[in-house]
């Protein structure tokens, strides 16, 4: 990822569920969190309700691609996490980035 970091720690990712905004679409929920950095910081989660690993792996690297692709779009300072949901399952990677950046439509991120 070019403009951003990812979040690893599991007190990143409460703080930002505990503190930040969310907002969902039927395939994904976000959520939202301003951070005191020059550059976004991604996390991703993907339930064992999803699948197995293979495709929640499958699915973390469809939305990691997403975010991606359209980074330049997104405002900087934040963190964001995005929760897949089981309606993902086999979808292609058209249907994610558009629910991706729809999100960041309803966020004000883009």
């Amino acid at each position: 990822m070019k403009y951003s970091e990812s979040l690893k720690k599991p007190s990143d990712f409460q703080n930002v569920y505990k503190c930040g905004k969310s907002c969902a679409n039927r395939y994904l929920v976000m959520y939202v969190y301003k951070n005191d950095c020059s550059f976004n910081r991604v996390g991703i989660s993907v339930s064992k309700k999803v699948g197995n690993s293979v495709v929640r792996h499958r699915v973390k690297r469809l939305i990691r691609e997403a975010y991606r692709l359209n980074e330049e779009l997104f405002l900087c300072g934040y963190d964001i996490v995005f929760i897949a949901r089981i309606s993902i399952l086999n979808l292609p990677y058209n249907k994610v980035e558009s629910a991706l950046l729809h999100l960041g439509k309803i966020q004000k991120l883009i």
